[in-house]
């Protein structure tokens, strides 16, 4: 009998996130589900991990050559039983009572695809912490990459996703390669006129990057992702998507602007020491830890010049070429 459910982890070079993902599967409350390892030509592969599970859960490991997470979780699309596939990134962490909420909520909505937000546990790094409350915030882009308080219809993230068997066999599944596959994704789900929501309770615990190097090289493909998909859906890049651009140059031009037009430096500059100072309290009062609002500064600073920066450098190579 097939599983009601199929789990589609694609993963590159990190087995001790799957371990740590694996067993928040294990850990389910509800149990008819498979999963399935995708492993996109990795070095370091997760084969043995996957073993380590194979008493407490159905779980199958599949290895092929690198292509990125598009065509992987295709791959993982292909190879499921079940009548919906659920995906995760690696570096998340399910609580045990996920796919409960995902079952109340299908019970009552017949969504054809869904989604669910990301939060932080209390063991993270006030560093990851600052990461992603700033990611989820509508104070910066989260206001645009869709939650509770999205802007626009709900578009599902890859990070915690669910399609049913009839979105991919009428869609084909994700057409990028990787960068915004889940955007351009969703866009085409809407208008094949599937029904598309938000479930609040299946959230996962999304383990933000280590470090700001690495987290400005993410918001950055983020960037660029919208700009590509604006490319094959005009429609989908609005105003709000140039914010963080508009963000990048007002920066910019503030010491240009304190020779030429000091009148209007000694206004920018007071709005964007406000804009962070608002961030600070809304960081403060969500999380209520110092160390993380302080942290949600720089990161919201870091999180805004790298997808404003990627958008208009992608957007600007795909309209002059």
């Amino acid at each position: 009998m097939n599983p009601k459910y199929s789990v589609i982890i694609p993963v590159y070079n990190r087995p001790q996130e799957v371990e740590e993902l694996i067993q928040s599967l294990a850990l389910q409350g509800y149990r008819d589900l498979e999963v399935l390892v995708i492993d996109d030509g990795s070095t370091d592969r997760c084969d043995a991990v996957v073993d380590r599970f194979r008493d407490r859960l159905a779980i199958q490991y599949y290895f092929k050559p690198n292509s990125g997470p598009g065509p992987t979780r295709n791959f993982g699309f292909e190879h499921s039983r079940g009548a919906y596939f659920v995906m995760f990134d690696s570096d998340c962490l399910l609580p045990d009572t996920y796919f409960l909420a995902v079952e109340a909520a299908l019970g009552k909505e017949k969504l054809d695809a869904w989604g669910g937000p990301d939060r932080p546990m209390k063991e993270f790094s006030v560093l990851q912490r600052a990461m992603g409350y700033t990611m989820s915030s509508f104070l910066t882009t989260g206001g645009i990459r869709g939650g509770k308080r999205h802007l626009g219809w709900f578009q599902p993230r890859s990070f915690n996703m669910g399609i049913s068997r009839k979105v991919f066999e009428r869609t084909g599944g994700f057409r990028f390669d990787r960068h915004a596959e889940d955007i351009e994704l969703s866009v085409r789900m809407r208008k094949e006129g599937f029904r598309i929501g938000l479930i609040p309770d299946a959230f996962v615990y999304h383990k933000r990057r280590t470090n700001f190097s690495q987290f400005y090289r993410q918001v950055a493909a983020f960037g660029k992702g919208r700009a590509l998909v604006g490319v094959h859906h005009p429609e989908e890049v609005k105003l709000t998507h140039w914010m963080p651009t508009l963000f990048v140059l007002a920066v910019m031009s503030l010491p240009i602007l304190y020779f030429i037009a000091p009148v209007l430096s000694a206004v920018l500059l007071p709005l964007l020491l406000l804009y962070f100072l608002a961030l600070f309290f809304h960081s403060l009062i969500t999380n209520r830890n110092l160390a993380v609002a302080i942290l949600s500064i720089p990161s919201a600073a870091i999180q805004l010049w790298g997808y404003g920066t990627g958008f208009f450098k992608e957007w600007l190579k795909s309209y002059t070429t």
